[in-house]
């Protein structure tokens, strides 16, 4: 899965970088891709903090506790 990506700067310690590195050596991914995933895994741990759509089983939880606010009205 290619996704277009974008240039930026992020700031990281002498010892990440390093890790990182040794990383890289060993598997040969590169080490921007070790920092995209990271973030991937920090917005999927944070994603109910993000706006966006319901899923199916969000949406119904989410339409019963209406209901309920609402006194039971439709």
């Amino acid at each position: 899965m290619s996704r277009k990506k974008i240039s930026t700067t992020v700031y990281i310690t002498a010892d990440q970088l390093e890790k990182l590195k040794l990383l890289n050596d060993k598997t040969k991914v590169p080490v921007a891709e070790y920092i995209r995933q990271g973030i991937d895994l920090i917005l999927e741990k944070n994603k109910d903090k993000l706006p966006g759509q319901l899923d199916l089983s969000q949406q119904s939880s989410v339409s019963a506790q209406e209901k309920t606010s609402a006194g039971g009205k439709s």
